[in-house]
């Protein structure tokens, strides 16, 4: 169940840990052009610096919160809320124990 986070007025988000995440679940979200584009940016930015706001996408606010609900249930992104921002973390070392190499792939892959 989402909680509230402290004083702010969003819903925690909930996330799915990548053991709980089959390898077709894993694939789906990957095989979308946005959130490939997010977890590419992900990848090369610092941990917790990119805000859901900052990511370059032809979507808007409503098709990237539903990008980031995929990625989150396939075990790839993490998210915490900072005061009004929204910051995200790929996390990559938890992905790569269950899919060893699977992103080191999709992250070499042309885009």
């Amino acid at each position: 169940m989402a909680q509230r986070t402290g004083t702010s007025h969003r819903v925690a988000p909930e996330h799915t840990h990548p053991d709980d995440v089959s390898v077709q679940t894993a694939l789906a979200a990957l095989a979308d052009p946005v959130r490939l584009a997010l977890v590419r940016e992900l990848a090369a930015s610092d941990v917790w610096s990119r805000s859901c706001g900052s990511f370059d996408v032809p979507v808007g606010k409503a098709a990237l919160s539903h990008h980031f609900a995929v990625l989150r249930g396939a075990g790839l992104v993490e998210q915490r809320d900072e005061g009004p921002r929204r910051v995200n973390r790929l996390r990559k070392e938890e992905f790569d124990a269950r899919f060893p190499g699977l992103l080191d792939l999709v992250l070499r892959a042309d885009p």
